[in-house]
């Protein structure tokens, strides 16, 4: 039964075999006369633009981006909700919860609502967290 399986006519192709002599699709075999792309290997990226300057290059820069800017991890005052009452909560916790990867330093910011008092420690925090964490008999270290 498997032996007699067949794929549908039509469905393979054969590859065009070319430079094979006058015989087969003849002389330049498709690819002309001369030039790169006549040549064995004569293949170039879609973004070459045959040695002028490309595009990316000639068109202007805008703006500026400081490398000294420091990146945050951010969490939200809502993502604070997963933890119990009273806890003292710091970057250990926070990585374990997988709020954070533990790469960069912390920021808290002041998104959602909080509904329990907590112990924070962070490396910064919006003045709109703190408010809300000091509102709910929390307190917000900066370490």
């Amino acid at each position: 039964m498997l032996n007699k399986l067949s794929p549908q006519p039509g469905s393979k192709k054969q590859k065009k075999r070319v430079g094979r002599g006058t015989g087969s699709t003849g002389k330049t075999s498709g690819k002309g006369h001369k030039g790169q792309r006549a040549r064995s290997g004569g293949k170039v990226p879609a973004w070459f633009e045959g040695g002028q300057t490309a595009l990316k290059l000639r068109s202007p820069k805008r703006g500026f981006t400081s490398r000294k800017t420091e990146k945050f991890d951010i969490i939200n005052v809502s993502d604070l909700n997963r933890f119990g009452e009273g806890d003292v909560v710091t970057r250990e916790e926070f990585v374990g919860a997988g709020l954070v990867r533990g790469k960069n330093p912390v920021k808290v910011l002041g998104n959602g609502d909080l509904d329990r008092g907590l112990t924070v420690k962070a490396d910064a925090f919006s003045k709109s967290a703190v408010a809300k964490i000091e509102e709910r008999g929390g307190k917000a270290d900066i370490i």
